[in-house]
């Protein structure tokens, strides 16, 4: 049961928005003035908090104020109910971080319709949402009317690239946000002495190129089709205008796609000071993670031992040797130039 927060001093309009929501099955807590709600919402970390905007002592913008600053009350929904509606006050409550602003009279439906938007809204920011399109795609459903990634897909246009045909360099200025409908790509820089580092690695349903857009730089590193891969190609500026139409937007779409970077250190570190043995097991592991979807069948590990190499952090000499080694302990098996891991639970204690 999710719990409201009424601060009203008006008693008739106070009671009257309790029954209304107690018959809608909400707890409800209700105080009298500003400095008692702000006690209140500090105490009991309501669901969302309904306030009037004119009371004696500190109004409602001096509660939203207070509640803003404190780290444990500051993302409870805030929505200002006033008599007052010029547009002016509008501007004013949604500047200061409101989340909605109810002008009275309202009826009951007005009341709950508003306050299920806000709760439906920080259900889905706190929900866990995969970081594909379907993810963002019911998180843009629920934050905003605007247009939906969907939306800008249908919209793009749709490129094909072959096997290791390059899809954007290092240095240059982004002008996409991509998304694999089909294939693989990988991301990687390159050393002067021409080796490289695989940065990352991306599927069907990954979106990839976005970290410049978000910090409005040149691209970091390289990005190249593993095998025949299908992208669409959305625009900079609807990806900009997405993005910016919601701030909760921008934050949640942020969070699902970059990148930990805890989990990048750990991948140098483990470049630097793993062992052979190590590194190339921890690929192999990685890259069976990444890809194998259909669980009912092995998984053939089809790439290039250049690739692999690279994203091992090795010499391709030094991974054909450790491959030949794990094929003679059983660990995998190699059909065609296919790897296939044989024994998954003893290649990850190697990495261990």
């Amino acid at each position: 049961m999710k719990t409201i927060l009424i601060i009203e001093d008006n008693e008739d309009i106070r009671e009257n928005i309790a029954e209304i929501l107690m018959l809608s099955d909400y707890k409800v807590l209700t105080t009298t003035n500003g400095k008692e709600g702000i006690e209140a919402a500090q105490k009991n970390k309501p669901d969302l908090i309904i306030c009037d905007i004119m009371m004696p002592g500190v109004d409602g913008y001096g509660v939203l104020h207070v509640l803003h600053k404190d780290v444990d009350t500051q993302n409870i929904p805030f929505i200002f109910l006033t008599s007052k509606s010029e547009r002016s006050d509008f501007r004013s409550a949604m500047e200061m971080g409101a989340d909605d602003y109810i002008t009275k009279p309202f009826s009951g439906n007005e009341l709950l319709n508003a306050i299920e938007s806000r709760l439906r809204k920080v259900s889905t920011m706190q929900k866990k949402l995969t970081p594909d399109l379907q993810g963002l795609n019911e998180l843009m459903s629920t934050l905003s009317n605007k247009k939906s990634l969907d939306d800008l897909k249908r919209e793009s246009n749709t490129n094909s690239y072959k096997k290791k045909q390059v899809i954007y360099k290092e240095g240059a200025h982004p002008h996409y946000l991509y998304y694999i409908l089909k294939g693989k790509v990988k991301t990687f820089k390159t050393h002067e002495d021409g080796k490289d580092l695989v940065m990352d690695l991306y599927a069907e349903g990954d979106f990839f190129g976005y970290v410049s857009l978000l910090e409005g730089t040149a691209y970091k590193e390289n990005a190249e089709s593993i095998e025949e891969t299908e992208l669409v190609l959305i625009p900079k500026q609807g990806f900009e205008d997405l993005i910016n139409s919601n701030p909760a937007t921008a934050r949640k779409f942020i969070g699902l796609l970059a990148k930990n970077l805890a989990e990048k250190e750990s991948q140098l570190l483990g470049i630097a000071y793993n062992t052979l043995r190590k590194k190339v097991a921890e690929a192999l592991i990685s890259l069976q993670k990444k890809y194998h979807t259909n669980k009912d069948e092995p998984y053939l590990i089809d790439i290039s031992r250049d690739d692999l190499a690279t994203i091992a952090g090795t010499a391709t000499e030094s991974l054909i040797r450790t491959l030949s080694d794990f094929k003679s302990e059983n660990l995998i098996d190699i059909k065609s130039g296919k790897v296939i891991i044989a024994n998954e639970k003893k290649l990850e204690n190697l990495i261990r």
